[in-house]
């Protein structure tokens, strides 16, 4: 007998939500260039997730968390993340020197990306325990972060040298690609920590 197909219906409402707002913040956005940068692994990701869907499918909870990690990265395409009203806001409210939009989302990349990557890299692996899995997941995150920090250096000194600082979004800090790639880390790990706690066993879906 066949097992019953899971309904469509909250990936269908994620994506559908993603393209509302991509489409929004594709118009007029700050620097064309650097939206073009930003939205590089988008135009990639996100159609190899809609062509694979009925091979291979997140759970639920999984797309709501990259929905809403998209979404926060299209804002930030579409005002340069160094120029993002919300950044701004924090930085007036708690007197901050910068703003620190940029370091919103590498935060959120570890904790709402966490699942997603478990998921990809370890739903049939039989042989791993519980906090392996997760310990591999966290790994995970720091890896596709540090090679995130890189390709965004190379990117932008090939293919855009005059959006560069846009793009990069340092904002004269020497130490920023460390400090994003810790603030992923630690959202990752406190991603594990709640996923481990609630639901015990990094397997469940």
């Amino acid at each position: 007998m066949r097992a019953r197909r899971q309904p469509a219906t909250v990936p269908a409402a994620c994506l559908a939500l993603f393209l509302a707002v991509w489409a929004a913040c594709a118009i007029a956005p700050l620097s064309r260039a650097d939206w073009w940068l930003e939205n590089l692994l988008s135009f990639v990701g996100v159609p190899i997730a809609v062509a694979t869907f009925h091979r291979f499918r997140f759970s639920d909870q999984a797309y709501v968390q990259a929905t809403i990690f998209l979404i926060l990265h299209a804002i930030g395409g579409h005002y340069t993340y160094s120029e993002v009203p919300l950044g701004d806001w924090l930085g007036h409210a708690f007197g901050l020197a910068r703003n620190h939009y940029d370091r919103v989302v590498h935060f959120s990349f570890g904790l709402l990306m966490l699942r997603p990557m478990r998921e990809l890299g370890f739903r049939n692996a039989r042989g791993l325990g519980p906090v392996a899995k997760l310990y591999f997941s966290v790994a995970g995150i720091g890896l596709w972060s540090m090679f995130y920090e890189i390709l965004e250096a190379a990117v932008a000194a090939i293919v855009a040298p005059e959006a560069g600082t846009a793009y990069l979004g340092t904002q004269g800090d020497i130490w920023d690609a460390q400090k994003d790639m810790s603030l992923a880390l630690l959202g990752a790990l406190v991603a594990a920590l709640f996923q481990f706690r609630s639901d015990g066993s990094p397997t469940s879906e």
